[in-house]
């Protein structure tokens, strides 16, 4: 783990997406914060210690998904699946396929395995089973606040480096190069994750902050609200700072487009190795993404904090 010292900084974005903004200024305590996303090696210490039994790998109970016909409800995760070219970017069903038997043993479903990715981070888990690891290992998920200010590594620019994407075309993390969902130039040489420590840590010493996978804290989704609005307007100074927001309330986190589904979200952090520069530009401190707290998939991974 890495000491980040904390302090005030200046969170959000108002260039990119309205779920980031307004910026204000936000300050955190201290804390230790894993240098690395959880690897595939460490779950897997994790599942051998505990009998642990990932979400993506029980089959659902219909009666929490009104609708869904029993002989659909079976255990298995979303797998990421290119296409052959230009799609509906609207209809994220082009690129997403749910996979019987996908789990984090078998990303890519049951004929696949994680033999040589030992060291990339685990994908398939669900927010309980990030939360279990983290009780396992004696630590917490971190909120938003604490991830992003750990992210920014000391910056105040909207790239964990700087506010140039590749600098000098210096790929310095894992996401999408080239048009999203079916040509990637692979100029960071990764289809998909890619080893933790492949690419420079920040400022803090901590690896991936952007790119290879989102990952969990323990936020759940909100808006800014009028509130932290106020404090933005104002000079910058502690007596200003919001300090250690904790994030919304769990039920005002539902995804109002699917009110008959009362599945809670939490915030993500980071973006991925599908982020790219014509879809869902999140490889950035600043992004943020409301993630039910039921969803598992091939992007989505987690890193651990202890406060001190």
């Amino acid at each position: 783990m890495r000491r980040v010292e904390g302090g005030r900084f200046r969170m959000g974005s108002e260039r990119f997406y309205p779920e980031e903004a307004p910026v204000r200024m936000v300050r955190v305590d201290p804390f230790w914060l894993d240098e690395t996303p959880v690897t595939n090696a460490q779950f897997a210490r994790f599942v051998e210690a505990t009998g642990h039994v990932t979400f993506a790998e029980i089959a659902p109970d219909p009666a929490d998904y009104p609708g869904l016909d029993p002989a659909f409800a079976l255990a298995g995760s979303l797998v990421f699946q290119k296409t052959a070219g230009p799609v509906d970017m609207d209809d994220f069903s082009r690129w997403w396929a749910f996979r019987v038997g996908a789990e984090w043993r078998h990303p890519m479903g049951p004929d696949s395995s994680i033999e040589g990715l030992e060291d990339h981070p685990v994908v398939h888990v669900a927010y309980s089973d990030a939360e279990a690891y983290a009780r396992w290992a004696g630590k917490a998920l971190p909120t938003e606040a604490e991830w992003e200010f750990a992210a920014r590594g000391g910056t105040d620019t909207e790239y964990a480096w700087g506010d140039e994407l590749a600098p000098g075309g210096a790929m310095l993390a894992n996401y999408w190069q080239g048009l999203f969902p079916f040509a990637n130039t692979l100029l960071d040489g990764f289809e998909g994750t890619s080893p933790v420590r492949h690419y420079p840590p920040n400022g803090f010493g901590l690896h991936d902050m952007i790119g290879n996978v989102w990952e969990w804290t323990s936020d759940w989704f909100s808006v800014p609200g009028a509130g932290d609005r106020k404090v933005a307007k104002k000079k910058p100074g502690a007596c200003c700072a919001i300090p250690n927001p904790r994030g919304g309330r769990e039920r005002d986190s539902y995804d109002p487009c699917t009110p008959q589904v009362r599945v809670p979200r939490k915030v993500l952090k980071g973006g991925s190795h599908l982020c790219a520069e014509n879809y869902c530009q999140r490889y950035r401190p600043a992004a943020r993404h409301p993630q039910a707290v039921d969803s598992s998939t091939t992007h989505i991974g987690f890193r651990c904090v202890i406060r001190a």
